[in-house]
């Protein structure tokens, strides 16, 4: 069966699947009961064919406007344009001077001369009743007029289903509704022949069952469609920095309205349609909304920002103009929201299990109803009246026609596919708590089988609270702490120096020093921002004083393959000064002089450059991330549209930053090793501070190795081979390193591969892997020692820039990524491991149970049918399970099931366990041995009955026929309860260990009891069973428990590997 999955239903990845791939597996599912029901959670293919055709038709529509504003400059430069816009008087009257329609067509159709004869950005803004500075005003009064005139940042959603739009779903079910046509036949020709009410209790009885099925049914889905609208709410909290009343804040993305004032950071996506209004370098890649991979360079010439794209490099401000549905990418979002998730393998996986199941069970219905009639036929030729037929006859054929269609409905195992939902939902749900976000349902599976974690160091391995604790200035090492006094530090070190290093600071800068609501001063930024501006505070320093004092002409932000960070700053007295940082050994190589102890600038000698290496090192072996800074006077000589120097500056110092390891880190690395998980540290930081830090957690050991990423590239692809499987740590890596590490442990190794990843440059490494996993912290840290100061970490829309390694928070890395570890913590990880091995082994538990009742059921009708009672003279004719009880066992089997055993909480047991890794069976030996020994249990406990039971029970009466048939009936139901509670463990004995602590599982098993007992002793007229006495209760209870010893017996057969 493995073989003809994996060769049929195995082309579908975890993601990136391609949609021949999807569309091939839905072929070959032609045997499917309830097609909106079974194909409830894949991916609407339709749908997302127009949202490409909608792509493309924007490709064609910017590509116009581009060229058409290009030609428009040459014409309008210098001309007097008129305006001839007259704002309608609803807009006017709410204090507006610009409608929502022409804002649109201004940005999307990327019109210039609009723009122009509104009189540019500023103007535009007045228009908007905005500030380029201060933003809107937030009043209540004036917010909605703004939201009543111009609209909200929302797009339209298919509004949700209600609990009766489930109901009428699951009654679409075809071997349902057949049924339904033979209970109406079945009233119509009862009532004929026998009367009301005598002649409609087995009509009644499958109109019942039907009806039971179907509202349990629909309120399982209802319930989980409960769960995936909660998870979707919270993927959907994405907040934003802007500027209102003055002040920077962060607001959901969804609360943006036009004349909003964003700031954008590479990483970034633009939230809304707007105009860019300042920033330095900004490329924005526009191909989620044209497909075209070509970045765009965004300016004051080209001012126009489209949302949903992404902003590749550089920062900026933006004046909001357009949200919602009134923007290309609304209109995109709400048919790309109605695309749903691609399915993931294990569901495609098990809608193959179902397809074959599916069809044996067709096969051995026909030749069930085949051989029933057959048995009919004979007994009317015995008793010579073929051609005399009555209602009783009638009525028995359609019983063996019912008979027939619900074998269907019991071997084709529906739930299957479905339980995968049912069980990634809850695990996604209780994930949350947990503080894991899963964007996609396929990684929550894949995770179960990872062998390999490359993870980040800072904020995942380390709290990501950093503070400057040591430096090295003018050839002197101090220690820093906030408790010193800023004049006790600036005593040791010359005037020129500290002033230097200050204009450094605070200009070279990703983050920000700005007032909050309060009116306390925030510093905003990365962890390394923040710790460089706190120091810069301590130092004495004044941000806005220290930004005005000169002005930004050129940013070069960081770079991961140049590790560094600069900026091209001009005096108003004339005169360019370049400030440089970044990592430690770099930035050094860069410099010829250095500032000496006394404040002047000498060369760099060898003595001087050795004590600077060795301070570099000493820092880095105390765990301390290293940062040097530097500068270069340019004169007047140097083009803002140059790149910046690469050698001449001048060192101004070293930095060492503290970044404590995260608690539990060591603990949780422990785990992963003992579950057979490898993890590898993947830094952009010195190579010994990332041995230091791994050697500590446990990562780096005796027999590994730590490498650096210059070296890494250069090998060649035979020594990678014979080296990745040692490679423990990677220092100084660039994204490409990190890229071919992945994808050499996946493609060369046959590795499942988890990646972390929290900035732009991860993007690849993620989409690489199996399973992205993107850092989400936006927390917030207090200042240490002053009350007035608080420090917002990682914040989505900040000039998130990391000079080390990279390591921020950005939204690329959240779009790449799989799941979103929403405390940046490195145990949140191995919890994620923990529930994707929940997942796939409650899964298996779940297939177990359902194949060893489809097997059971499918025999012992099929076989009561056609074998004879003694063996050689004639067919008995009779099926022991009526369609009414196999209705109930198939909802024993399909939805209570997948509730009870689907839902299992994981144990810390599931981390002792090797991982299925990527070549692993998923029915795996031991299932198989389960299944066929339980199945063969069971057949033979009810061919004994069906055999020998009226001897055993001494059933001699009218009703012996019925009573055996309840007996074998409560037999069947008794030995899938106790199978039930085997199925919690498929290769521990122990099955009763944390029994009552699921509670799902408890209430599940309790309700299949009562009604059982409620069928059996008060429905017998729909149901056609009779009650039985307490010896025969006692001994279908005990036939059902002497399972439980035969699974545990069938538990010390050794089976081999898969």
């Amino acid at each position: 069966m493995e073989s003809y999955l994996n060769e049929n239903f195995g082309d579908v990845k975890p993601k990136n699947s391609s949609e021949e791939a999807l569309e091939r597996w839905r072929k070959l599912c032609w045997i499917v009961k309830n097609r909106k029901r079974r194909f409830r959670f894949t991916a609407n293919l339709s749908k997302r064919f127009e949202a490409e055709a909608i792509r493309r038709s924007n490709q064609e529509k910017f590509r116009v406007a581009v060229l058409v504003s290009q030609a428009a400059l040459q014409f309008i430069h210098g001309l007097n344009l008129s305006s001839e816009y007259d704002a309608p008087e609803e807009v006017k009257a709410a204090g507006f001077q610009i409608c929502a329609d022409e804002l649109g067509s201004i940005v999307e159709g990327h019109d210039v001369k609009k723009l122009k004869i509104h009189g540019g950005v500023e103007d535009i803004a007045a228009k908007l009743s905005t500030s380029i500075v201060n933003g809107i005003p937030t009043s209540e009064h004036l917010v909605n007029e703004r939201k009543r005139i111009y609209g909200i940042n929302k797009f339209t959603e298919t509004p949700p289903r209600g609990f009766w739009v489930f109901v009428w779903e699951a009654l679409q079910d075809t071997t349902l509704m057949i049924l339904a046509v033979c209970a109406l036949v079945s009233l119509a020709v009862g009532i004929t022949v026998e009367g009301w009410p005598k002649g409609a209790y087995d009509g009644l009885g499958i109109v019942l069952s039907i009806l039971l099925v179907v509202f349990v049914t629909a309120t399982s889905d209802y319930r989980q469609s409960l769960q995936f609208r909660d998870l979707d709410k919270e993927k959907k909290k994405i907040t934003v920095q802007v500027t209102r009343d003055g002040l920077r804040q962060k607001i959901s993305i969804f609360d943006l309205l036009p004349g909003d004032i964003v700031h954008l950071a590479i990483g970034d996506q633009v939230p809304a349609d707007g105009l860019f209004i300042s920033g330095f370098s900004v490329l924005i890649n526009e191909s989620s909304l044209t497909g075209e991979s070509e970045p765009v360079s965004v300016n004051s010439r080209n001012p126009f920002l489209l949302s949903g794209t992404k902003v590749q490099d550089g920062s900026c401000k933006m004046l909001v103009t357009t949200v919602g549905m009134r923007t290309q990418w609304g209109k995109l979002m709400a048919t790309l929201s109605e695309g749903g998730d691609d399915e993931t393998p294990l569901q495609v996986k098990l809608n193959g299990v179902a397809t074959i199941i599916g069809k044996i069970g067709l096969y051995f219905a026909v030749v069930t109803f085949a051989v029933l009639v057959q048995g009919l036929f004979s007994r009317k030729l015995q008793d010579g009246t073929q051609w005399i037929w009555s209602g009783d006859d009638a009525m028995e054929m359609l019983e063996f026609f019912a008979i027939a269609v619900t074998i269907v409905v019991v071997a084709v195992p529906e739930g299957l596919p479905l339980a995968v939902t049912l069980s990634l939902a809850f695990a996604m749900k209780k994930m949350m708590n947990d503080k894991a976000l899963v964007r996609h349902l396929a990684a929550c599976e894949t995770m179960g089988s990872s062998t390999s974690i490359c993870s980040d160091k800072t904020g995942t391995l380390t709290t990501n609270h950093m503070t400057v604790v040591k430096t090295c200035f003018c050839g002197e090492i101090k220690e820093v702490s906030t408790s010193n006094k800023s004049n006790h530090f600036r005593s040791a070190v010359p005037e020129s120096a500290v002033k230097i290093l200050i204009e450094s600071i605070f200009n070279n800068t990703g983050g920000e020093v700005v007032n909050n609501k309060e009116n306390k001063i925030e510093i905003l930024g990365t962890p390394t921002e923040t710790a460089l501006l706190e120091f810069g505070l301590l130092l004495g320093g004044n941000f806005q004083a220290g930004r005005k004092a000169s002005k930004i002409v050129k940013v070069e932000p960081f770079n991961s393959a140049k590790k560094r960070m600069g900026v091209v700053i001009e005096f108003p007295e004339g005169g360019l000064r370049v400030h440089c940082k970044g990592a430690s050994e770099i930035i050094l190589a860069a410099c010829d002089k250095v500032i000496s102890p006394n404040g002047d600038v000498l060369p760099l000698d060898e003595p001087t450059t050795n004590h600077l290496k060795n301070t570099i090192e000493q820092f880095a072996s105390e765990a301390l991330r290293t940062l040097c800074l530097a500068y270069m006077d340019v004169g007047t000589n140097f083009s803002v549209d140059s790149s910046l120097p690469l050698q001449g500056y001048t060192c101004i110092g070293i930095v060492g930053i503290k970044d404590p390891v995260r608690p539990g880190v060591k603990e949780s690395v422990a785990i992963c090793k003992s579950a057979g998980i490898t993890v590898r540290m993947v830094t952009g930081d010195n190579i010994n501070t990332a041995k230091a830090i791994a050697r500590e957690i446990g990562i780096l050991t005796d027999d590994g190795i730590a490498i650096e990423g210059p070296v890494f590239r250069e090998k060649s692809e035979e020594e990678l081979y014979e080296l990745i499987p040692k490679i423990q740590v990677m220092a100084r890596s660039s994204p490409m390193d990190k890229h071919t590490l992945v994808k050499h442990l996946r493609t060369s190794l046959g590795e499942v591969v988890a990646v972390t990843g929290d900035g732009t440059n991860d993007a690849p490494a993620l989409h690489e892997a199996d399973i992205g996993l993107a850092m989400g912290i936006a927390g917030t840290e207090v200042y240490p020692k002053c009350s007035s100061f608080t420090f917002l970490s990682g914040n989505i829309l900040t000039s998130n820039i990391d000079l080390t390694g990279g390591e921020v928070v950005e939204n690329v890395a959240k779009e790449s990524a799989d799941v979103i570890i929403l405390d940046d913590n490195f145990s949140t990880i191995v919890t994620v491991a923990k529930w994707g091995r929940s997942v796939y082994i409650n899964i298996q538990k779940f297939v177990q149970f359902q194949l060893t009742v489809n097997v059971v059921a499918l025999i012992v009708n099929f076989t009561s049918a056609c074998l004879t009672v003694d063996m050689i003279s004639r067919f008995t004719g009779n099926a022991p399970l009526t369609a009414v009880q196999l209705l109930w066992v198939n909802m024993i089997m399909d939805t209570l099931g997948a509730l009870a055993l689907a839902t299992e909480p994981p144990n810390d047991d599931l981390m002792k366990r090797s991982p299925v890794g990527r070549k692993g069976n998923f029915i795996s030996n031991v299932m198989w041995r389960n299944i066929l020994g339980q199945s063969l249990y069971q057949f033979v406990i009810i061919w004994i009955l069906q055999t020998r039971g009226k001897a055993a029970f001494h059933l001699d009466g009218p009703d012996s026929d019925l009573i055996l048939n309840t007996l074998i009936f409560n037999s069947f139901v008794f030995c899938q309860v106790f199978n039930e509670i085997s199925s919690r463990e498929m290769e521990k004995i122990n099955v009763l260990k944390g029994i009552l602590k699921n509670h799902v599982f408890v209430a599940v098993l309790s309700c299949t009891i009562i009604f059982q007992i409620v069928i059996v002793e008060f429905l017998g007229t729909f149901a056609s069973t009779s009650p039985l006495t307490v010896r025969q209760w006692f001994v279908s209870v005990c036939l059902g428990f002497l399972g439980m010893p035969i699974a545990a017996a069938l538990k010390l057969i050794p089976v081999g590997s898969n």
